[in-house]
C-alpha cells in the first residue's frame, strides 16, 4: 500500500489550462475516485500521476518520494485503461506473462503469478484464448490481471467499465470493490459515472473545468455537496433549485413565498442577500393545498419507477422531482402544496455557487 500526494498540479495544452492548481492526499489503502463530466480534466489527472503526461507545475509524491520527474515505469504504479489495450495475437496466459517477461522476472514467478491471478479474478478456463474469443466483461478481467501481476501498490483505472452493458458493469464493480478489500492495495478510478462513485469509493474527488469542488466521502457529497456544481451533478434526477433572498433573521424568500430556513446548519450563519436554495427529491413531502409552512404546486406527470415513483410538479415557475411511493403516486391530486425538510436542504450562495 502506498500513499500519494498531489501538490499544486497544474496542466495546459495549448494554451488552455487542463488543471488548476489540484492538491489531494490519498491514503495507503483508499479506493479514491475522480468524478466529473467530459472536458473536466479527470483523465489528464490520472495520466499525470502515472506519468503518461507531465505536469506543468506541482509535485507528485508517493510515500514521501517526489516523482514528479520520473518516467512511468519508475512510479511502481499499474494502469487499466478503457480500450482494455490487449495484444490481440496472444494467449490470455501471454497478455497476463509479457510484461514480466520483458521486465526479466523469473519464470517460475512469472508461472505463480499469473495462476494468482487468474484464481483471483476466476478467469482460469481463459487462459489458453485469444482476446477475440473473450467477452467484454472478460477482456476487462485480463486487462486488470494484467496489472496486478506486477504486483504495483497503486492501481490506475480509467474508466474501465465504460465499454460494458449496464449488467456487467453491475457486475465488475462489485468485483472491483471486492477485489480493493481483498487486496487492499491504494486505488485510483476515473468515472464520469456517479453510481460507480457512490457505491465504489471511499473518497470521492468531484471535479468541474480542472479544479477539485469537493472531496470527501461519497455520503458527505451527497447530503452536503459544497457547492452548486456538486449539487447538480451528483444525484439522479439532480437537486431541485429556487432562486431567492436570504435574511439574517433565517428566511428564505421567492416572490410571496417565504420559508424558515432556521433549521439549516449554516457554515458561519446566515448571510443575507441572493441565494439558492436546493433539495433533494425524497426530502419534499406532498401535502393537501394551502398547508402552512407548503408552496402552491400543480402535478405535471408521474413516473412510475417499480418499488417507487418520481412525481413532476409545477411550482415557483420550476419543475420539481418529488419521490413518491407507488400507491401515494397512483392516488396523486392535481394540486398539492410541496413541504422542504429543511434540516436536509442546502443553501448557496448566488454570487459564488459555494455551500452556505
Amino acid at each position: 500500500m502506498s500513499s500519494i500526494s498531489l501538490r499544486q498540479i497544474k496542466k495546459s495544452f495549448a494554451g488552455l489550462t487542463i488543471l488548476q492548481s489540484v492538491d489531494m492526499e490519498i491514503e495507503k489503502g483508499e479506493f479514491i475516485v475522480i468524478l466529473g463530466p467530459s472536458g473536466c480534466g479527470k483523465s489528464t489527472l490520472l495520466n499525470v500521476i502515472a506519468g503518461l503526461d507531465e505536469c506543468d507545475a506541482g509535485q507528485i509524491v508517493i510515500d514521501g518520494r517526489d516523482v514528479s520527474g520520473l518516467e512511468p515505469h519508475q512510479r511502481g504504479l499499474a494502469m487499466v485503461f478503457q480500450s482494455y489495450a490487449l495484444f490481440p495475437a496472444m494467449t490470455v496466459r501471454r497478455n497476463l506473462s509479457f510484461g514480466m517477461e520483458i521486465a526479466g522476472t523469473p519464470k517460475s514467478s512469472i508461472g505463480e503469478k499469473v495462476a494468482w491471478v487468474a484464481k483471483l479474478l476466476q478467469i482460469e478456463p481463459l487462459l489458453d484464448r485469444k482476446p477475440s474469443q473473450l467477452s467484454g466483461g472478460q477482456r476487462q478481467r485480463v486487462a486488470i490481471g494484467r496489472a496486478l501481476v506486477r504486483s504495483s501498490s497503486i492501481c490506475l483505472f480509467d474508466e474501465p467499465l465504460s465499454n460494458l452493458d449496464a449488467k456487467l458493469r453491475a457486475e465488475t464493480r462489485l468485483e472491483l470493490k471486492q477485489l480493493h478489500e481483498a487486496l487492499r492495495s491504494t486505488m485510483i478510478y476515473v468515472t464520469h459515472d456517479q453510481i460507480e462513485a457512490m457505491t465504489m469509493a471511499d473518497r470521492v474527488a468531484v471535479m468541474h473545468r480542472g479544479r477539485v469542488e469537493q472531496f470527501a466521502h461519497p455520503q458527505s457529497i451527497y447530503e452536503k455537496p459544497a457547492s452548486l456544481f456538486v449539487a447538480g451533478f451528483v444525484g439522479s434526477p439532480a437537486m431541485n433549485f429556487v432562486e431567492g433572498t436570504l435574511d439574517g433573521a433565517g428566511r428564505f424568500a421567492n416572490g410571496d413565498v417565504s420559508l424558515d430556513v432556521s433549521g439549516y446548519a449554516f457554515g458561519a450563519g446566515p448571510q443575507p442577500g441572493k441565494a439558492v436554495l436546493g433539495v433533494r427529491c425524497e426530502d419534499i413531502a406532498v401535502v393537501d393545498a394551502g398547508v402552512t409552512g407548503s408552496i402552491p404546486a400543480t402535478l405535471a406527470f408521474i413516473e412510475l419507477l417499480g418499488a417507487d415513483a418520481l412525481g413532476w410538479f409545477d411550482s415557483l415557475g420550476k419543475r420539481f422531482s418529488v419521490r413518491l411511493g407507488v400507491e401515494e403516486a397512483r392516488s396523486m391530486q392535481k394540486n398539492v402544496g410541496l413541504r422542504f425538510n429543511m434540516t436536509k436542504a442546502s443553501v448557496f450562495t448566488a454570487e459564488t455557487g459555494q455551500r452556505l
